[in-house]
């Protein structure tokens, strides 16, 4: 008997999505649990996050949304400093990781360390990489593979997820 090879590269697609679903699933919960978990003062309650962002940022770093591209001001942001989570503060990325992607939302190639938490997304039926806030779980955005060297990542920033903090120079800096 000979097995039609369609029906077979179905067969091994569909059970390869059902294991990456649930190992990604599972691996993902419990980074995003031990997150919060390390910061309990950020596991607040939805009313509690309404009141402090905006209803378009509420939607994107709470419940996953995703901004039209091209409308953040922070594309352009070409100063030195720090961007942050725009719900807890935390430091996410330095500018000096920024780059232009040309994708309509702010692009870095590194995050600062042990600032994110990652997990797999299925919302587009492919399996991408979302990253959120390691200290309170804040949506920020999506990783893919097609950034710059030294790291070759994209990590593609909704800019209403994010607060820039230019840096301080002093006098003596020239």
């Amino acid at each position: 008997m000979t097995l039609n090879p369609i029906v077979v590269s179905r067969r091994s697609l569909l059970l390869a999505t059902i294991v990456s679903v649930f190992s990604g699933f599972w691996r993902s919960e419990a980074v995003l649990a031990a997150s919060k978990a390390n910061d309990p003062q950020w596991d607040l309650t939805d009313e509690t996050w309404r009141k402090r962002l905006s209803s378009q940022a509420f939607d994107v770093l709470r419940n996953e949304g995703t901004e039209r591209p091209f409308t953040s001001l922070l594309n352009d942001e070409k100063r030195e400093g720090t961007y942050h989570c725009a719900g807890c503060d935390l430091s996410l990325f330095s500018s000096l990781t920024k780059f232009d992607s040309g994708t309509g939302w702010p692009s870095f190639w590194q995050p600062l360390e042990q600032r994110i938490a990652t997990r797999i997304d299925f919302k587009l039926i492919v399996p991408r990489t979302e990253y959120h806030c390691r200290r309170c779980g804040g949506h920020q955005g999506h990783v893919f593979n097609d950034g710059p060297r030294p790291t070759g990542k994209r990590y593609c920033n909704n800019g209403i997820a994010l607060r820039f903090k230019a840096a301080v120079r002093s006098d003596h800096d020239g």
